[in-house]
């Protein structure tokens, strides 16, 4: 039987005991103080009279003695009236249990004893001893009693119904856990779970549906070609959302919104979007294919939140490529797709705009910060020269923020110190945290990640941020930037800064430091511009060999010594083929994010390598280079791992693991993105 009966006679003793401390006279000093009266009366002489009070002393002690023992006896009868009171009330409320229950000894799984109401739940049977718990509950766990919870976490589903399971469990002395004994009472609740289920299911998803290259499918283009096209994804559309009996309704002349239950959701998620491919398959007659970005918003309490959601997933899901569907929930994202490469879509209208916000802000500014991603490389540190470089021409105080440990871009950064324009620009964090005020402006280049940057402190206390940023966005994105100027199509953040440069100041005010350092930011992202590239990298490479960038002098900033060259081979001797062209080299040592970078580059150079990842151990963590030349996306792998970064180049830091575990994940990882590609599977971030 349960402890609890027990525990109750035990505190109803202690509370009596306390009582009786508390109430009851301290008769004996009377006594003493009587016994030493009689005492001093034998001194003064008067004998007979102090043999009188001691006689009188001895019968009032034994009368106080006797009237004691007769009151400790009775309250010692009445303990036990109301522990026997206690034990007859515990057993009848147990037999006359409203609920279904059963005890049984939760090291053996054997039934001890249950009500007629459990033996009717499992079907009636008369004789339960010898008889294991799980052979008549097979869902029911017994693992939560034993962890001290008195509430099973999970519904459980016994005869057709669901019931939430309640109990408790005698604890005995040390010595003696061969007789634990558990008691269970079992509350059915299968019209409340099914109410649940019910409201679940019907739900309201809202879904907007997006053409994301609309124009560039239907561009010159003749009129019935046009229509063609249109009238054939819109009934992919159609016949998509009609599988879930959705309101179908189009908003703009690329833009959709579909209506349905929750209950449909599951099935659009096994079945991976098949409407990615499905309107993939419209081509025009120059074969560029339609492409359509779907965004879904669930878990919202009003239309209006549900409607946010949605169009937050489609400006996920364009950040990241389009071409691919993106849940947002009131937490977080879910991806599906996005593993196809991306195609440039960007207008300079865009980065006009862009530039004439950010040279506002900048004019607005009291001071101006930037900073980079954790340990910046030359595309973070060129990026943050060319800000400096705009904020110079506006006049407006302007600083870099560089910490004293060593990072890929030390040598452009101590180039750049050396400059005298450049003299007491690099701040470490504390200092930046002093410098920085209300109207101060934080510049964050080459990540979008608030976890990524470089200080989150200096972040997280300035009113005014500007991102600038390639890189395909994650789950984790910075917030509430006063300016974004975030291009996934772009080849680097250099390349961004730089388009900011040419609508800002005259190419003739750039100093050739400054546009080394910008070109520095691009040959590194682009591997000297043979991946990435559009037309408006090398538009971007032009404006800055004009301005006096000698691309001899960045080339120095490449070269790499001897023994840095010998790691690099040394990684590439030890990589290993997995799957269909991965190369994996694992290094037990740190071998730097540098060195390590090279080394995956460097694999992609050999015939049968389509991607490529380098795994180092560095600080109590764990660092994943990827590289990719073919169509396998390393940021969707990478993100498994906690990563970022884009198709072609991503990275990832693992703390508190070791080589192979991160090793064995990188696996699974890749498993899970070629396994997903055949059989549908979601890539979730």
């Amino acid at each position: 039987m349960s402890s609890r009966p027990w525990r109750q006679q035990k505190e109803v003793f202690e509370v009596y005991q306390r009582l009786t401390r508390m109430l009851a006279p301290h008769i004996g000093l009377y006594f003493v103080v009587m016994a030493a009266f009689a005492g001093v009366t034998a001194l003064l002489g008067e004998t007979q009279a102090a043999a009188g009070e001691l006689i009188v002393v001895a019968a009032l002690l034994a009368a106080y003695a006797a009237s004691a023992l007769r009151r400790r006896r009775e309250a010692d009868r009445w303990l036990k009236e109301i522990m026997d009171s206690m034990d007859q009330a515990t057993r009848d409320s147990t037999l006359n249990c409203p609920l279904p229950l059963v005890m049984f000894r939760p090291d053996t799984d054997e039934v001890v004893w249950s009500n007629d109401r459990f033996l009717r739940l499992v079907g009636g049977q008369e004789r339960m001893f010898d008889t294991k718990l799980a052979d008549l509950a097979p869902a029911f766990d017994s693992r939560w009693l034993l962890e001290g919870k008195n509430e099973c976490p999970d519904e459980v589903d016994l005869g057709g119904r669901r019931y939430r399971v309640f109990g408790d469990m005698a604890r005995p002395s040390a010595g003696n856990e061969e007789n634990l004994l558990a008691t269970t009472y079992w509350l059915d609740v299968s019209e409340l779970a099914d109410t649940r289920d019910i409201y679940k299911a019907t739900r309201p998803v809202l879904a907007v549906l997006l053409l994301d290259n609309y124009e560039d499918a239907i561009k010159n283009q003749d009129e019935d070609i046009r229509s063609a096209m249109l009238s054939d994804v819109v009934r992919r559309l159609t016949r998509w959302a009609e599988q879930s009996h959705a309101a179908f309704l189009r908003l703009e002349r690329d833009r959709f919104l579909v209506l349905f239950e929750e209950q449909y959701l599951a099935d659009y998620k096994e079945e991976k979007f098949s409407l990615l491919d499905s309107v993939r398959e419209v081509v025009n007659p120059a074969g560029i294919p339609a492409t359509v970005t779907i965004g879904i918003g669930v878990d919202g309490d009003t239309f209006d939140e549900l409607y946010r959601f949605a169009n937050l997933s489609v400006e996920m899901a364009l950040s990241r490529g389009g071409d691919q569907a993106v849940i947002k929930n009131r937490f977080t994202f879910e991806f599906f797709g996005g593993r196809s490469k991306e195609t440039e879509r960007r207008t300079k209208v865009k980065s006009r705009v862009m530039a004439s916000a950010m040279g506002e802000l900048v004019a607005d500014a009291s001071c101006l910060i930037v900073m980079g991603h954790k340990s910046p490389d030359f595309d973070a540190a060129g990026a943050a020269v060319g800000v400096c470089a705009i904020a110079r021409m506006k006049g407006v105080p302007h600083y870099i923020l560089r910490d004293h440990v060593s990072t890929p871009a030390d040598d452009l950064y101590d180039r750049v110190a050396a400059m005298p324009q450049y003299q007491g620009v690099f701040l470490d964090s504390q200092e930046a945290m002093l410098r920085a005020d209300s109207r101060s402006l934080l510049v964050v280049v080459d990540t979008n990640r608030p976890e990524q940057v470089q200080n989150r402190e200096l972040l997280d206390s300035c009113n005014k941020v500007a991102v600038i940023d390639h890189h395909r966005r994650a789950a984790t994105y910075i917030e509430g930037a006063d300016l974004n100027f975030h291009e996934p199509y772009a080849s680097s953040a250099c390349e961004l800064v730089t388009e900011l440069i040419g609508y800002l100041m005259e190419t003739t005010d750039l100093l050739p430091g400054e546009a080394e350092a910008l070109m520095a930011g691009l040959m590194l992202d682009t591997k000297n511009f043979t991946m990435r590239t559009g037309g408006r990298t090398f538009e971007a490479a032009a404006l800055l060999r004009r301005a006096g960038g000698d691309t001899g002098e960045v080339r120095k900033l490449f070269q790499t010594n001897l023994n840095d060259a010998v790691a690099k081979y040394g990684i590439i001797q030890n990589a290993k083929m997995y799957r269909r062209d991965i190369a994996i080299a694992a290094s037990s040592h740190s071998v730097g994010r540098v060195t390590a970078a090279k080394a995956a580059d460097e694999l992609l150079n050999i015939a049968g390598i389509g991607a490529s990842f380098v795994l180092y151990p560095e600080e109590g963590r764990v660092v994943v280079s990827g590289r990719s030349s073919s169509d396998t996306n390393v940021q969707v792998i990478l993100e498994a791992l906690g990563g970022g970064g884009n198709a072609a180049a991503a990275g990832a830091q693992i703390p508190d693991k070791t080589v192979e575990q991160v090793l064995a994940e990188l696996h699974a990882a890749l498993d899970g993105y070629f396994d997903g590609e055949d059989s549908g599977e979601p890539e979730e971030a």
